[in-house]
């Protein structure tokens, strides 16, 4: 190309940029590489003077401490022993002298043995105080520096000094051998720049192909006149997002400042995507990008594909003359794209208020300023709306819009639509009301006057009405205000509403079943699960229930948690905690079946582990009830889980047996929390395994813990760390009441959207105090029955219950005759005060008596019926060895 221009070529002279280049680098290293001498010769001072100090300590050190110097500065002729000792350490060390003197500086060896006998030179100080000393002097051999070291005896004391001494010049010698090396590394160096300043001559001239600075000034003329004189706007753009170039063009498209060279694009003030697009520096073919009032068709490509520089260059075309004829298609494919978005938008949740909050807030946002929503009572409470729903009152539920001081009604107004007006008649009728202009007041005013003429004060100017129609019925209405955008609706505007609302009212529609269902849901399990605590002075007890999450759990949100507190005989008190698998209607059903089931079974006051058997056996009759029906829907009980414990304040013993359930966790009164080994048997209606149990002494003030699987699990926390985290909290808790723990159990595991029912009973034990308590063994002798009156009487005058002493000898007569007559073995009376007077006997025999009506002529059968009619309640217990037959008698404060 020089040849082009008439130029030869020619080595790059020193006024060349390569030239001048490598002057420069010539002159850095030059620089440098005194820079590193003087560095050098610095340091190797500091050096040999430090290496002086270190060598001379060493060496004092070393020779003051080898073997047999003692003795010989003890010794009649120190002279003769350490000389030639001290010379050959000298040589061998590389020292200039080592001399050793008596303590008062006396010398006995020197490197001139003309010294010997003379006064040591130096600082003997510290030495002789058991240190040691270095210091610099000048001396007869120049500079040096020298250590004294003191020769110590067996007892510490001072014996001798040996001193040490190397030039500095001996020691800096060693450096002055690497300026050599140094002087070759240099010359390296240079040859380095040299080749590497070739190199980017080299480079200099390709990329510049030989031009000289006339050619290039003339090139630059040319570019420079075509690139302002087409009719494209051009942009260059580098690689770290500046802008390099704009022409005229380009400048007059975009609008640009004069000075805009340099600024990044994402601050040039365009629009975001076409921002985006130059920042970037993809590939772009005819790509239309809306600036201002123009519409620009961009193309851009790279401009490293050939081994340019980094960065790309953009050719803009004005294309507004085809806005006209392609404009249509833009507003189709907009709206579309608005009822696509709608539909991934709206309806995300089953909740009819959120629903209807996504909507107005999608349309105030893409197409109107202002939008509410006004629903039918019956819709918000999830009931079927009648047919004629337009005509009953509305209440707002949902207002979105750029601000919120508007004259529109507000939210939870219940609004009368008049059913004079258009709009009232039109939402009667289902069919959408269009007001383009509302500042003509077309009748629409007669609504609310004073309000009305508000709207039109505020901005708004015109509104669109759509009943919200689904299967037949009219939910509600939903309206579009503007007041921002200037232009207003229009007949087009009209049926993209109408599509809108109608692809809202699915959801909303959707979303009242399901409030619907939820709510007859949660009315069901609501109505199967304990309203409060019964009375009973076993255990202090407290609990929660938090159903799922509507929308997460399925059906309802409700699932199959359920927990019971059933006081027993003998002021003992069961705790039962189950969890049916699923969710919905049919969960809670199950649900309650099974809490029935386990009030039916503890009225018999089964053991743990029989009525867990029993109650295996019932789901196992339910799943084959259910699935025989064969009928569409039938589905049996997929699974169930439970655990039922007995705790007796008497003994303070706490009987469990589990189902699949999870163990329970037993917290100390000293504030150890631990699970319970209570033997894990199979879920409800698998069968063929039987149960066990797990007998815990309680001391009183302990709690016991029951729960489902909804408290500790999680789909962001595995099950064992939701374990441990519910034992450290109960654990850090213990001192609380049982309803503080509730609380505290549910702010550190309760997951922020539960999935799973949750299911939480906690109960402090407490035990009843001995002196409420008496028992006595009775002989099989009738005799002893007046033995036990008497004994009973004694107690009940020393609890103050003499009045009931009449009733109770009656009852305990009856029982304990019985017992002497049927039963076999030792018989056992037992006297409970609690909340009422319990009184139980029990033998070795296992057939119960039964109620029955006596006949005129029978001679017995008359004592039960007795029992029964005094007393308020009355069973049979069975245990391991025999029975206990047991009466309930109200006590004085009770009956009043």
């Amino acid at each position: 190309m020089a040849e082009r221009y008439g130029r030869p070529r020619s080595v790059p002279r020193m006024r060349t940029v390569a030239g001048q280049v490598f002057l420069l680098q010539l002159a850095i290293v030059v620089l440098l590489v005194a820079a590193a001498m003087v560095a050098l010769v610095l340091q190797s001072r500091a050096d040999s003077e430090r290496e002086a100090r270190n060598r001379s300590v060493a060496v004092a050190e070393t020779f003051a401490h080898a073997p047999g110097i003692e003795a010989a500065l003890k010794s009649p002729d120190p002279t003769a022993i350490l000389q030639p000792r001290a010379e050959e350490a000298r040589k061998r060390s590389g020292v200039d002298f080592i001399v050793v003197t008596n303590t008062d500086g006396i010398r006995y060896t020197h490197p001139l043995p003309d010294r010997i006998g003379k006064k040591f030179v130096g600082n003997l100080g510290p030495a002789l105080a058991g240190g040691i000393t270095t210091e610099k002097i000048t001396g007869t051999i120049g500079p040096l520096v020298q250590a004294v070291v003191p020769v110590k005896a067996r007892d510490g004391s001072v014996v001798g000094l040996v001193s040490a001494g190397i030039t500095i010049e001996h020691v800096g010698s060693v450096v002055q051998d690497q300026f050599p090396l140094l002087f070759a590394a240099t010359g390296a160096v240079l040859v380095v720049t040299t080749g590497g300043t070739a190199l980017v001559t080299r480079r200099l001239r390709r990329q510049t192909h030989g031009l000289g600075p006339a050619e290039m000034t003339r090139m630059y003329e040319h570019h420079d006149a075509v690139l302002h004189a087409v009719r494209e706007g051009v942009l260059i753009v580098s690689g770290d997002g500046r802008l390099v170039l704009a022409n005229d063009e380009a400048r007059r498209l975009l609008n640009l400042p004069p000075d805009v060279e340099g600024c990044p694009v994402t601050e040039l003030g365009l629009d975001p995507l076409t921002a985006r697009l130059l920042a970037s520096g993809r590939t772009a073919t005819d790509e239309v990008h809306m600036i201002g009032d123009r519409l620009l068709a961009v193309n851009q490509r790279p401009t490293d594909q050939d081994g340019g520089p980094p960065g790309s260059v953009a050719t803009l075309r004005d294309t507004t003359e085809l806005r006209a004829l392609t404009g249509r298609a833009d507003v189709a494919r907009g709206r579309l794209k608005l009822l696509y978005d709608a539909g991934t938008e709206i309806g995300t949740t089953l909740d009819v208020a959120r629903t209807c909050e996504e909507l107005t807030e999608f349309a105030a946002a893409r197409f109107a300023d202002y939008s509410t929503v006004d629903l039918v009572e019956e819709v918000l409470r999830g009931e079927e709306p009648t047919a004629a729903g337009g005509g009953h009152d509305m209440r707002r539920v949902a207002f979105s819009g750029r601000r919120g001081d508007t004259a529109l009604y507000p939210l939870g107004k219940l609004i009368h639509f008049v059913p004079s007006t258009r709009m009232g008649f039109g939402i009667r009728k289902g069919e959408a009301v269009l007001e383009p202009d509302l500042t003509a007041y077309t009748g629409w005013q007669e609504q609310d006057p004073k309000r009305a003429r508000k709207l039109v004060e505020y901005g708004i100017h015109s509104m669109i009405a759509v009943p919200l129609r689904a299967r037949g019925v009219i939910l509600g209405v939903v309206m579009f205000w503007r007041s921002e955008k200037p232009e207003p609706f229009e007949e087009e505007d009209l049926s993209l509403a109408e599509e809108l609302v109608a692809r809202a009212a699915v959801s909303i529609d959707n979303a009242r079943r399901y409030t619907r269902e939820h709510t007859m849901a949660v009315t069901l399990q609501r109505s199967l699960l304990p309203r409060g605590v019964p009375e009973q002075n076993a255990i202090d007890v407290a609990y929660r229930y938090l159903p799922a999450q509507a929308g997460l759990g399925g059906l309802g949100g409700v699932g199959g948690d359920w927990f019971d507190i059933i006081p027993l005989p003998g002021a003992r008190v069961a705790l039962v905690v189950g969890d049916v698998v699923g969710h919905g209607l049919h969960a809670a059903a199950t649900m309650g079946r099974l809490r029935t089931a386990v009030h039916n079974f503890s009225s018999l006051d089964l053991p743990p582990d029989e009525l867990l058997w029993h109650l295996d056996e019932l789901v196992a009759r339910i799943d084959q009830d259910e699935t025989a029906d064969g009928t569409e829907g039938s589905e049996g009980v997929t699974g169930a889980t439970c655990i039922y414990a007995i705790y007796n304040p008497v003994t303070g013993l706490c009987t469990m047996s589990r189902a699949g359930h999870l163990q329970p966790v037993v917290v100390h009164p000293d504030g150890t929390a631990v699970f319970a080994d209570v033997p894990g048997g199979p879920p409800l209606g698998l069968g063929g395994l039987p149960f066990e149990t797990l007998d815990l002494q309680l001391p009183e003030g302990s709690r016991l813990v029951l729960y489902t699987d909804g408290l500790i699990e999680d789909r962001d926390r595995d099950i064992d760390d939701g374990l441990a985290l519910l034992r450290e909290t109960l654990a850090a808790h213990a001192d609380r009441s049982p309803d503080e723990t509730c609380e505290a159990v549910l702010k550190e595991l309760l997951p922020e959207h539960p999935s799973d029912d949750i299911a939480l009973l906690i109960g402090r034990t407490r035990v009843l105090d001995p002196s409420r308590v008496a028992d006595w063994e009775v002989p099989s002798d009738p005799s002893a029955v007046g033995e036990v009156r008497s004994a009973v009487s004694r107690k009940l005058a020393e609890w103050g219950l003499e009045e009931e002493a009449f009733t109770t000898e009656l009852i305990l007569s009856e029982l304990v005759t019985n017992a002497i007559r049927y039963a076999t073995g030792p018989i056992r009376v037992r006297l409970i005060r609690d909340r009422s007077l319990i009184c139980e006997v029990a033998d070795h025999s296992s057939t119960s008596p039964h109620l029955r009506q006596a006949a005129t002529m029978d001679e017995g059968g008359r004592g039960l019926f007795l029992v029964a009619q005094f007393a308020e309640r009355w069973g049979t217990r069975y245990t391991a060895d025999g029975k206990v037959i047991w009466t309930e008698q109200l006590l004085p404060d009770e009956e009043a």
